[in-house]
């Protein structure tokens, strides 16, 4: 058995739960030398930390017969969400069953009197959220005199969301002989000053990239037009027709417009965000685990500590704001050993700063067009033929409907309906705004009919900025509130860029740009204006750029004097002299 070295009933429980082998970190933490002392784990989600916690406390909780009559809690496990408070729970549960463990939750949005009842009856682990265990500690109902040992899952998360002082004060309440461990899935300095404060000799331990790193998650970031965002996200979903998608939002607002959008378009999708009380996220919970919702729409701190063992497909709709967050919100899936794909939809002017996001997470990430309507359809094709060739069990009852179907019709359009019925119940695939129907050079040179009597507006953006037909035609259509075919040649130069609009429009346009001046932030920098003027570009081609002076000059040779600039400086003449 490869958990014999631990205590038989935490080995039974594993075994009947259909552990073959600890994980890395779950290796890691029942080691001899863990043994006993405080510990500091960076540990990606997903990795199994949270049995890895319940095994390295065993020895503070069990003795010879199991635990001991329950009364004031041995073991207090803190973490920054409801529903990751409520996953531990469960978790703990299990393991602990056969020890008779008796396990109490302090989360807020529940009943804080049943929570104070629970521990009045004596408790042998309390899991709980930094805010709702201070109130119990300060109303008198959480005695942690007793406790053995404290243990912080995702400590980096609760000290990002405003939890130190909660943490501290309830860390200062314990005594100071109990162990503390601390699991994170990234170490930054705030971590490492926590931890030197209330953690002795502690033992560091890092699995990141060795147990499950971004190994079971293929990530793929897709560019799109900022106005084509909404539409990007149809798409995936289509296309992937993944059993459970999560999509990522930065704000509860973008998180109620997403999921309306949805909604409308025939998706089976549910919302988590601060917004929402408790019932409510649970509800959307147990749709998601019970398939009646295939989509569920998110904040970042909302879908902490959500394990859904469907979730396949990952959708970051707004860029995280870090490495870190990339990270977090990726894990939700390629857990356990099941493979994932997370999806970045990447505004054409970010790229570059989504680059470097991903070189600092050392994520390898391919770059993708967005999935089009044909793509879509041809992806349908595939998997119709495939779910109607699988091989199923038919009663006499199917088989006589079959008949008096083919007695009235024939195969061709019996097949032909059925197809149609299996089409009608797919939201349909959203046409993308990236892709002019003239090419972006029949845009960037020459004249196009009906342009005889046109203005000239520029943007404040060129070539430094990447800007390009692909995603310019589109902010200029959002933002003027026109069509593609009312916008004529379009000319980027370094660092600004020209193009037309026929007379008729103009006025129309020039008020449309002024009330959405204040855009989005992939927009807020980008000023538009009128011109007195066409751009002066009609003369002959530039030759090559002459090679700057300090290019040409020896090495070691003085900088040459341009026109109209000071002179070098010699140094102070010598009064002396």
């Amino acid at each position: 058995m490869p958990f014999s070295h631990l205590p038989p009933l935490l080995a039974e429980a594993l075994t009947a739960r259909g552990y073959t082998s600890p994980t890395p970190v779950q290796a890691q933490v029942i080691e001899p030398e863990a043994a006993g002392r405080d510990l500091v784990v960076s540990a990606q989600t997903g990795s199994g930390k949270t049995v890895a916690f319940g095994l390295a406390m065993a020895s503070e909780l069990l003795g010879e017969h199991g635990t001991p009559p329950p009364g004031k809690p041995l073991a207090l496990i803190i973490a920054p969400t409801r529903e990751l408070a409520l996953q531990v729970s469960r978790e703990l549960a299990w393991l602990y069953r056969a020890a008779n463990a008796r396990i109490s939750t302090c989360v807020g949005g529940m009943d804080a009197s049943k929570e104070r009842r629970s521990l009045s009856h004596g408790t042998h682990i309390v899991v709980g959220t930094p805010g709702r265990l201070r109130d119990h500690l300060e109303r008198g109902a959480l005695d942690l005199s007793a406790l053995k040992v404290a243990v912080l899952d995702e400590a980096d998360e609760m000290l990002d969301m405003g939890f130190r002082e909660d943490l501290e004060q309830i860390l200062d309440a314990a005594p100071e002989g109990r162990r503390t461990l601390m699991f994170s899935a990234t170490m930054p300095k705030p971590i490492v000053a926590l931890a030197k404060r209330y953690q002795r000799d502690a033992l560091r331990i890092s699995t990141v990239g060795e147990d499950r790193g971004h190994g079971d998650i293929t990530y793929l970031a897709v560019t799109v037009a900022p106005a084509d965002i909404e539409n990007a996200v149809i798409n995936l979903l289509r296309f992937h027709e993944a059993e459970t998608a999560m999509l990522f939002c930065a704000t509860r607002d973008n998180v109620r417009h997403l999921h309306a959008s949805l909604v409308e378009r025939g998706f089976d999708a549910v919302a988590l965000s601060g917004e929402h009380s408790q019932n409510e996220r649970n509800a959307a919970l147990q749709a998601l685990r019970d398939r009646r919702a295939r989509v569920c729409v998110a904040t970042d701190v909302a879908a902490r500590g959500i394990d859904l063992p469907t979730l396949s497909l990952v959708v970051h709709v707004e860029i995280p704001r870090d490495a870190e967050t990339l990270q977090h919100r990726s894990g939700r899936t390629g857990r356990a050993g099941k493979k994932g794909t997370a999806v970045l939809i990447v505004p054409y002017p970010r790229r570059r700063r989504v680059d470097m996001m991903l070189k600092q997470a050392k994520i390898a990430c391919e770059w993708i067009k967005a999935p089009s309507a044909d793509d879509i359809r041809a992806q349908d094709r595939e998997r119709l033929i495939e779910t109607l060739m699988a091989p199923i069990e038919v009663d006499d009852e199917d088989r006589a409907l079959a008949t008096r179907l083919m007695a009235e019709k024939s195969p061709e359009d019996i097949a032909a309906a059925l197809v149609h019925a299996h089409r009608a119940k797919m939201p349909q695939a959203e046409d993308m705004l990236d892709g002019d129907s003239a090419p972006p050079s029949d845009r960037t040179q020459g004249h196009r009919p009906g342009f005889d009597d046109v203005v000239w507006f520029r943007m404040n953006i060129g070539r430094r900025q990447n800007a390009d037909p692909r995603w310019v035609l589109p902010l200029i259509c959002r933002r003027g509130h026109v069509t593609k075919s009312e916008i004529g040649a379009i000319r980027i130069g370094p660092n600004e860029t020209a193009f037309q609009v026929p007379r008729s429009v103009a006025s129309r346009f020039a008020a449309a740009i002024q009330r959405t001046a204040q855009g989005n932030e992939e927009e807020s920098g980008v000023a538009f204006e009128p011109m007195a003027s066409p751009p002066n570009d009609q003369g002959p081609p530039r030759g090559p750029r002459p090679p700057r002076d300090n290019a040409a000059r020896p090495r070691g040779g003085p900088p040459p004097v341009k026109h109209g600039a000071r002179p070098p400086y010699r140094g102070k003449p010598n009064r002396s002299a």
